[in-house]
C-alpha cells in the first residue's frame, strides 16, 4: 500500500527568468539519435538539455572478419558482406543507426562467444560501456563550448557500469537520485521504473518506488517550481498505454486485435498528484508519446523511434511557476 504525503507550501519560487529547456528519452544506442540529442540545444536555441535514461542498446551484430580483407555479418535478417573499407563503414553505421554495437572479429572467436552466454554478456556490457563513453565525451567537447547545460541519467533498461561513465564526465552532469538545479529549477531524477516483464536492471515495487522518489521529493525547496525528471510516466495517464504481454514475452491477443493497457508507476501518479510539480518528463512507454495535465501538473512522455533514426523530444520554455510554452517535436 503506497501511504500519503503531507501537502506541501512553497517557500521560495523560482526566479522570472524564463528557462529553455529541450528533453529526450530512450535513444537505445542509437549515435544518430545521441547526435540528434546533442545537435537539438543550438538549433531550439535552449539553455539545457535534459536525457531521460535508456541509452544503451540491446544486442551485438558480429562482423566475421577474414584474412583476404573480406567481412561478411548477419544483420536484420540480411547476410551483408564486402571486401572494402567503405563498405564495411557503411555496415557498421547502419548496424548503430538501428540501436546496436558492431564487433569484428575473426570467425573462430564469434563461434566461441555463441557457445559462452557469460562472455557474451560480458562482451555486450563491455560495449556498452565504450560507446557510452565516447558519447559523454562528445557532449562534453561540444556543450561545453557552446555554454548549454547538459543532464544525464540511466534508464530501467541501462546496466549498473553506466553510472560510473556519467558521472566521471567534465561538462555533462549526472542527475540520477538527487535534486540538481536546472537554471532556477529544482529537477528530481529516477531511471527506476514500476517492474516490467523484461526483468530489467533498474525496477522497484511500487511500494518502494514511491518511497524512493518520495526521499527526493521531500528535499525540494519549493515544489511549485520543480521538474519531475522520471523515466517511468504516470499509471492511466494516456501516456502510458502499450500492448499487454504474455509471460513468454508474445503479444495477448483480445478479440484478434492486440490488447493495450496502462502499464505506468501508480507510485509516480500518486507523487505526482500529491506534489504537484511544475513539470513532469518521462519515456519508457515508446508507442505513448503525448502530453497530460494531472492537476496543475504538465506531464509530457516524448516517445521515442530510435531505430528510424528519429529523435522524439520535447521543447519547454519555464518561467517562474508556469510553463510559458512547450512543443512536441521530432528530429
Amino acid at each position: 500500500m503506497l501511504l500519503g504525503r503531507k501537502q506541501r507550501t512553497a517557500r521560495g519560487p523560482a526566479a522570472e527568468a524564463t528557462l529553455s529547456l529541450y528533453y529526450a528519452s530512450d535513444v537505445h544506442g542509437s549515435e544518430r539519435c545521441w547526435r540528434k540529442f546533442l545537435g537539438a540545444g543550438r538549433f531550439y536555441g535552449v539553455q539545457a538539455l535534459v536525457m531521460g535514461g535508456d541509452l544503451t542498446g540491446k544486442a551485438i551484430v558480429p562482423i566475421e572478419t577474414r584474412d583476404d580483407g573480406s567481412f561478411e555479418a548477419l544483420f536484420i535478417g540480411e547476410t551483408r558482406s564486402g571486401k572494402t573499407a567503405e563498405e564495411l563503414e557503411e555496415l557498421v553505421d547502419a548496424i548503430r543507426f538501428n540501436g546496436m554495437y558492431p564487433w569484428l572479429a575473426p570467425a573462430a572467436e564469434i563461434a566461441r562467444l555463441r557457445e559462452d552466454d557469460a562472455a557474451r554478456a560480458a562482451l555486450l556490457e563491455e560495449t556498452m560501456v565504450e560507446e557510452l563513453r565516447r558519447w559523454i565525451a562528445l557532449a562534453d567537447e561540444r556543450m561545453a563550448a557552446y555554454g548549454i547545460d547538459v543532464f544525464v541519467m540511466p534508464g530501467n533498461d541501462d546496466p549498473w557500469s553506466c553510472d560510473a561513465v556519467i558521472e566521471s564526465a567534465a561538462h555533462v552532469q549526472t542527475c540520477d537520485d538527487r535534486v540538481v538545479r536546472v537554471g532556477p529549477h529544482e529537477m528530481i531524477s529516477s531511471g527506476y521504473s514500476n517492474p516490467t516483464p523484461w526483468n530489467t536492471p533498474r525496477e522497484l515495487d511500487e511500494d518502494a518506488l514511491y518511497a524512493r522518489i518520495g526521499k527526493l521529493a521531500d528535499q525540494l525547496e519549493d515544489p511549485a517550481t520543480a521538474i519531475f525528471n522520471l523515466h517511468v510516466p504516470p499509471y492511466d495517464s494516456g501516456l502510458d498505454t502499450a500492448n499487454e504481454m504474455n509471460p513468454d514475452l508474445t503479444l495477448k491477443y483480445v478479440g484478434g486485435q492486440p490488447h493495450p493497457i496502462p502499464v505506468g508507476s501508480h507510485a509516480v501518479r500518486q507523487l505526482i498528484e500529491e506534489v504537484q510539480p511544475l513539470l513532469a518528463l518521462h519515456g519508457h512507454i515508446h508507442e505513448s508519446r503525448g502530453e497530460v495535465r494531472i492537476g496543475r501538473t504538465l506531464a509530457i512522455n516524448t516517445g521515442s523511434e530510435y531505430n528510424s533514426g528519429h529523435i522524439h523530444g520535447a521543447v519547454v520554455t519555464l518561467a517562474g511557476p508556469e510553463v510559458r510554452k512547450h512543443q512536441l517535436v521530432v528530429g
